[in-house]
C-alpha cells in the first residue's frame, strides 16, 4: 500500500464506501481497450490507412477517458470521425457507436460468464485478488457499500450477480439506458447531499481517474486501485500514474493485504 496523502486516523469515521466496479472488483470486462481501440481506428480511418498520428490520438484518448460513461467515449468517436472526414457516410450518432462497441465487447464478456455458469471457471478467476474478502469485511463491520459504474445499469447488475457480490451492496448504479447521465457523480452527490455524509465518513475506491477526481471534489477519502487486470494482483504502473495525478490519497494494486487496508481506513 502506497500512502500519497497522509490522513489522521482521528479524522476517519467511515460510514460508507463507494466502489467503481470494472477493473476495481471485476475483471469480466478485462481487455475492453483492445476492443475500443480498433473500433475507433476503423470508424475514423474508414478505408484509408491508419497512420501513427491517428493511432497515438486514439490511444491517448482511451487512456485519459478511462472510467467515464461509455456514451461520452462514443460521442468523442462520432465527433472525431466527422473531424477527420476520412470515412464518408459514417454515422454521426454516438448511440450507434455505443451499440456497436457493446456488441463487440459482450462477446468475450459472455464467454467469461458462460465459463462461470458451466463450472469451467470460478467466480474468483474474474475478481481482483482479495476484493470479495474486502467487501465482505466491510459489510461485517457495518459499512454501507455502494457501486457506481460507467457500464450500462442492467449489465453491471447482472455481472455483480454472476460474481456472487450483489448481497454485499446496498445499491448498484450503472449508466442509465439511453441517457447521458453520469452514474458516479449522481451516486456521490446522493451520498453527500441526501445521506449527509461528510469528508472522512465516505471513501471512494476505484481504478479510474473519474471516480477519484469526483471523490476529491466532494471531500471524500480516495483509494486508487492500480490493478493489473490480467494477473488480478500487483500494480499496473500506467494506472498508478493516472491515479496519482487524479489525487488519490493512497494506492493499492489489489486487496490481498486486507488488514493493512482496513487499518488505513481506521475500521
Amino acid at each position: 500500500m502506497e500512502i500519497l496523502d497522509d490522513i489522521s486516523k482521528n479524522q476517519l469515521k467511515v460510514k460508507a464506501v463507494l466502489f467503481d466496479f470494472d477493473g476495481t472488483i471485476s475483471t469480466l470486462r478485462y481487455g475492453w481497450e483492445n476492443i475500443m481501440e480498433p473500433l475507433m481506428l476503423e470508424m475514423i480511418a474508414g478505408k484509408t490507412k491508419i497512420d501513427n498520428k491517428l493511432e497515438k490520438e486514439v490511444k491517448e484518448y482511451i487512456d485519459q477517458s478511462t472510467g467515464i460513461q461509455t456514451y461520452y467515449q462514443m460521442k468523442w468517436l462520432a465527433e472525431t470521425t466527422k473531424r477527420y472526414g476520412r470515412n464518408p457516410g459514417a454515422s454521426e450518432d454516438p448511440w450507434w457507436y455505443k451499440d456497436e462497441y457493446n456488441r463487440r465487447l459482450m462477446q468475450p464478456v459472455k464467454r467469461r460468464i458462460d465459463n462461470i455458469k458451466s463450472g469451467k471457471k470460478k467466480t474468483c478467476d474474474y475478481l481482483i485478488k482479495g476484493s470479495k474478502e474486502f467487501v465482505e469485511a466491510l459489510c461485517n463491520k457495518g459499512i454501507e457499500i455502494y457501486v457506481a459504474s460507467g457500464t450500462d445499469d442492467p449489465d453491471v447488475r447482472h455481472e455483480a450477480e454472476v460474481l456472487g457480490l450483489t448481497k454485499y451492496f446496498k445499491k448498484i448504479s450503472g449508466a442509465p439506458l439511453g441517457k447521458a447521465d453520469c452514474s458516479k457523480e449522481a451516486v456521490l452527490r446522493e451520498l453527500v447531499n441526501d445521506n449527509k455524509l461528510h469528508g472522512s465518513e465516505l471513501i471512494v475506491i476505484g481504478d479510474g481517474k473519474v471516480e477519484i477526481s469526483l471523490g476529491r471534489e466532494v471531500g471524500a477519502i480516495t483509494l486508487g486501485v492500480a490493478s493489473d487486470e490480467e494477473k488480478r494482483y500487483g500494480v499496473n504502473p500506467k494506472k498508478r500514474e493516472r491515479l496519482m495525478k487524479a489525487g488519490a490519497h493512497a494506492i493499492v494494486g489489489d486487496f490481498e493485504r486486507l488488514e493493512e487496508i482496513l487499518n488505513w481506513m481506521n475500521i
